[in-house]
This record gives C-alpha cells, sequence and structure tokens, in this order.
C-alpha cells in the first residue's frame, strides 16, 4: 500500500485505482492520474512501485499446495502416472477435495518440471541353482510359411536363470496347460 506525501497510508480504493489507471504503462501518464485522483505525482510513483513490487514477490497458494507431498511420492513411485490417475488417487484419500482436472494437469505438469522424479532403477543378480528357476514368455507368428500354407506359429521361450540356456517350443496351434506342460518339460 502507498503513502501520501505527508506519510498517511494511501487508502486502499485509491491504490486500486492508481493500478487500474496505469495499467503498467498503458494507461494513463502519472501526471493525468494524480489530476483525476487529486493526490501528487509522487504518491502515484510511490504506489506504482510498491504495487509492482507486491505482484512480483506474491508468491500464491495453489489448491494442491497442501496435497504436494503425496503428490511426489506417488510420482516418485511410478513417474509415468498421469495427472488424471494422480487426481484419482487423491480424490479417494480426500473425498471432499475439489479440483478440476485441469488444474490438476498444471499443476502436475508443473510439479514434474521442478521435481526430479525419476524412479532408481534396481538390479540385483538371481542367485540360483542350476535347473531351479526359468524366465518365460510366450507369443505367436502370423503369417509364417510352412511349405505353400500360411499359418500361424505359436511358441513359448524358455530362459534358464543359471545357465541362461535359451529353449523354444513350438506348436500349431494355441497353448493350452497340457502343450505348455509338455514344453516345459522338455526345456
Amino acid at each position: 500500500m502507498g503513502l501520501l506525501d505527508d506519510g498517511r497510508p494511501l487508502n486502499q480504493g485509491k491504490s486500486h485505482k492508481i493500478k487500474a489507471l496505469y495499467d503498467q504503462g498503458n494507461g494513463l501518464t502519472i501526471r493525468a492520474i494524480a489530476r483525476q485522483l487529486g493526490i501528487s505525482r509522487n504518491t502515484v510513483r510511490k504506489d506504482e512501485t510498491a504495487i509492482a513490487e507486491q505482484q512480483e514477490s506474491r508468491v500464491r497458494h495453489r489448491q494442491l499446495d497442501d496435497h504436494r507431498d503425496y503428490i511426489i511420492s506417488l510420482l516418485g513411485q511410478f513417474p509415468d502416472l498421469s495427472a488424471v490417475k494422480v487426481l484419482r488417487k487423491l480424490k479417494q484419500k480426500h473425498p471432499a477435495l475439489a479440483v478440476s482436472d485441469r488444474t490438476a494437469r498444471r499443476y502436475i505438469r508443473d510439479l514434474k518440471e521442478t521435481v526430479t522424479l525419476r524412479q532408481r532403477r534396481y538390479y540385483e543378480p538371481i542367485e540360483s541353482l542350476p535347473g531351479v528357476q526359468c524366465q518365460v514368455d510366450g507369443g505367436e507368428l502370423r503369417g509364417v510359411r510352412i511349405g505353400a500354407v500360411e499359418t500361424t506359429a505359436h511358441f513359448v521361450v524358455f530362459v534358464l536363470s543359471y545357465s541362461r540356456l535359451m529353449y523354444v517350443g513350438v506348436a500349431d496351434h494355441p497353448i493350452d496347460t497340457a502343450t505348455f506342460i509338455r514344453l516345459h518339460d522338455a526345456a
């Protein structure tokens, strides 16, 4: 809030009028504002600089600031979690929270830009005995030509954890439990 030339505080209404009339240099001149409001030019200058300082130093409290730590912990665990899903989890925890999707998207976007949220990669080699453990992946290849006939080949890949040896089992039909067990035994 600005001060009058005699040191008295300028009332809030005049301060708003000065701001509106000055309009960051696009409105009236300082002299015209002083004439219109019946105050000195120095008062207008003082108040204009005080308004500018207030606007620059103003720290806004955003609706989701109270939940910032929880959002950061969620994004720390799941860095690729979308803003909509974060908001859904937040509303499950705080049902009375009234925040729009757009507000949440903006807040989370700004948060992701300012806070490092990459999940640490963790690798620990698996120590296992021979024949105890393996990794299994299944799939299918379409359009495989066997002779002149085009068909789909269904397969399961077994990688043994100890030796890293690989076994691929193939079937001409989708792999059911009996086929899987037969291929597992063969591996």
